[in-house]
Order: C-alpha cells, then sequence, then structure tokens
C-alpha cells in the first residue's frame, strides 16, 4: 500500500465508471483533497456524513469513496455554517479525500441498475433509456500489411466495443494517392511523386471520452508521416449507458406476490404501490434513486411495473392504467451500491472497508 496514490484509485475507479457518464447537473469526482498523497485506507458509504468522517479519522481513512457527492450545489463561502461548508472544512483538515461516484455509475451498465435487477433475479436486462450523442466513428485508411497491427492498437485502447462485443471493426480495401512534397520523409513512394498505395480503411466506434487515447494509440502505430483519419459524431444510442434498467423474472407473478418478493429481495420495511388488483408481472423496469423521469420509456417498452423512488402523487394516479409503479425509497433503492464498489475496489485495493457507521436518514415507525 505504500506506493499506491488516492490518484491510483481514482483512475482505477473511472475506467469502470468514467464521470463521462455523468449527468450534468451532477458532480461526480473528486471533491475534496489532494490526490497526490499516499492511500492509507479508504471507506465506503452512500452519503458523506459526520459519523463516516468520524469513521474514517478513527480508522485512519484518508479516502472516502461515496455514491452521493457531498458538494452537489456550488459552494461561495466556507464558513461552516451549513452542514455541507462543516462537512468540507472537517475533511480538509484531517487531510480526507471525499470521491463520488454518482450518476456515472447509475449509468454504466454494469452499475447500480444491474446490481438491483441481480437482486430481483432479472434476466436479459437492458438500458431502459440508452444515452445518445455519446460515441464516435473513427474511420482511417493504412497500408493493407500495416492493418492488424493499428487495428490492434485502437482496440487496445478501448475502441471497436459494442454491447458484449468487443474488437468490432468493418474494413474495407481500396487505395490511395499521393505525392509527397519537400521536406517530407514518406514512409513509401518518392518525393515530387504520384504514389498509389494499396490500403484498408478501418472504422471503429468508441465513447467521446476515449478519443484523445484512441488518436494517440493511431499515430503511435500508423506508419504514415500524415495520418489521413475522420471522425464522426453518431446519433446511434449507446447500448452500454443510460437510464434505468428493464428485464424478466423467471416465473410470472401476482403483483401482490410480486410486493412482497420486492420487500424479502430488496429487504424492505414496507412498499408504496400503485392501488391495482388482479395484474400479472413479468417485465420489471427498475430505476436506482429518483426514477420518475422513466416512466414514459416503461411504458414503451410494456413493463409490467416499475421499481423505484420519490414518485409523487399524480405519478400514481396518471398512470394508474397504464404501469403499475412502486415506491421503494431512495436510500433502499441505492444501498447496495456501497457493495458494488466495495468488490470493484477489492479487485486491485485490499484496504478499503464499507462504513459501519451509516443509517438511513429516514425512518419508517
Amino acid at each position: 500500500m505504500d506506493d499506491i496514490k488516492i490518484s491510483d484509485v481514482i483512475n482505477f475507479l473511472e475506467q469502470f465508471a468514467h464521470p463521462f457518464y455523468q449527468e450534468n447537473y451532477d458532480n461526480a469526482g473528486l471533491n475534496v483533497g489532494d490526490a497526490d498523497q499516499k492511500l492509507t485506507r479508504g471507506l465506503i458509504c452512500l452519503d458523506v456524513t459526520d459519523s463516516i468522517l468520524d469513521e474514517a479519522i478513527a480508522t485512519g481513512a484518508n479516502m472516502i469513496v461515496s455514491h452521493h457527492p457531498l458538494i452537489f450545489h456550488p459552494i461561495k463561502q466556507l464558513t461552516g455554517t451549513n452542514r455541507v461548508e462543516r462537512l468540507v472544512m472537517k475533511a480538509i483538515e484531517h487531510h480526507i479525500c471525499l470521491y463520488a461516484m454518482h450518476t456515472n455509475l447509475d449509468n454504466i451498465r454494469m452499475g447500480v441498475n444491474q446490481r438491483f435487477a441481480d437482486l430481483l433475479e432479472l434476466q436479459d436486462t437492458s438500458i431502459l433509456c440508452p444515452a445518445d450523442n455519446q460515441l464516435l466513428k473513427l474511420a482511417v485508411t493504412v497500408p493493407n500489411h500495416y492493418a492488424q497491427i493499428v487495428r490492434d492498437a485502437i482496440f487496445s485502447a478501448g475502441g471497436g466495443c459494442i454491447g458484449n462485443y468487443d474488437c468490432c471493426s468493418f474494413n474495407q480495401t481500396g487505395f490511395g494517392t499521393f505525392k509527397a512534397g519537400k521536406h517530407t520523409r514518406p514512409f513509401v513512394g518518392k518525393q515530387g511523386e504520384i504514389h498509389r498505395e494499396e490500403e484498408t480503411k478501418i472504422e471503429v466506434i468508441f465513447p467521446k471520452y476515449l478519443k484523445n487515447k484512441i488518436i494517440a494509440a493511431l499515430k503511435e502505430k500508423h506508419p504514415y508521416e500524415e495520418i489521413a483519419y475522420d471522425l464522426l459524431v453518431l446519433a446511434n444510442k449507446n447500448p452500454l449507458a443510460g437510464s434505468g434498467l428493464i428485464g424478466e423474472l423467471k416465473e410470472k407473478m401476482t403483483f401482490e406476490n410480486f410486493m412482497l418478493f420486492l420487500k424479502e429481495k430488496m429487504q424492505l420495511k414496507c412498499v408504496k404501490c400503485s392501488n391495482v388488483k388482479g395484474k400479472t408481472v413479468k417485465k420489471v423496469a427498475i430505476c436506482g434513486g429518483s426514477g420518475a423521469f422513466l416512466i414514459p420509456y416503461a411504458i414503451e417498452q410494456h413493463a409490467d411495473v416499475f421499481v423505484s423512488s420519490e414518485f409523487h402523487h399524480h405519478d400514481f394516479l396518471d398512470n394508474l392504467d397504464r404501469l403499475p409503479i412502486a415506491d421503494i425509497g431512495h436510500y433502499e433503492s441505492e444501498i447496495q451500491t456501497k457493495m458494488l464498489i466495495f468488490e470493484k475496489l477489492n479487485e486491485k485495493f485490499s484496504n478499503f472497508a464499507v462504513s459501519k457507521q451509516e443509517v438511513n436518514p429516514a425512518d419508517y415507525l
């Protein structure tokens, strides 16, 4: 652990859930602290509270990874007059870094909602509302005998992933022409002469945030002094990112039995649900956290029920005949996020623990 910096942990987490995937209103990432300091011990929680910071101080942790960012709204002064300011000051005083994985963890395919789906044993899951305008297509021509080298470099940099497939590309052979001018060092051909080269055109899709990495890999392996390539912004939906998830139960259930199943699997005291009778449930839409905005997508995909949190009275009323909904509470819908982060970190770092002090800020009496 002596050689591990907090920045190493951040880089690892962002390979899994890059901040690029967060919503524009969010503040995921490093909220407080110096990422260049060495990691002593880490703590994982949903929300940063006084008790969480006290636990970090008591256990010698200098990094807290939370789901919800402590700093969500802009801070104009730091005087300790409210909870957020006080906790920020306390973290700074004790040299504790605060890092949040919020909507970026919600929006990735294997993130918060997949964990939710696993608890409900849903099968054949897919993103309920896939994100768009997140993908780029690279088209580049390369001498035929260098095509595999360039393809491998692009794949290694993260290009060519479509759904559960990787190393995806389209290749077309043809020929290119060029004439090298003065002060050039052409890989093939001669200065002042038109050259014809048999080439392969490679097309590969990748998420926007990988652009610099992909282009760097391309330039490192491509043999030409000047590389001809196109970058196209795609309107395609991203099958690996977006809001919510939808899947199917192993067996059909009555609505009443599904509510009992839901309470058992999510360890709930109660569920606030649509007042419907005689419905059966097979296709289930879910969203950890606040999911009312996804109601139209659940209806469009013919879900039998939508499970999320923070629905309003009119969400129940307006959809009574179209989509039964179940509100299980914000905290309850995301409680497993801590274990998701822990299991991911435990792949590489053994010095992280899930907080023992965190409790639901809301109760049911």
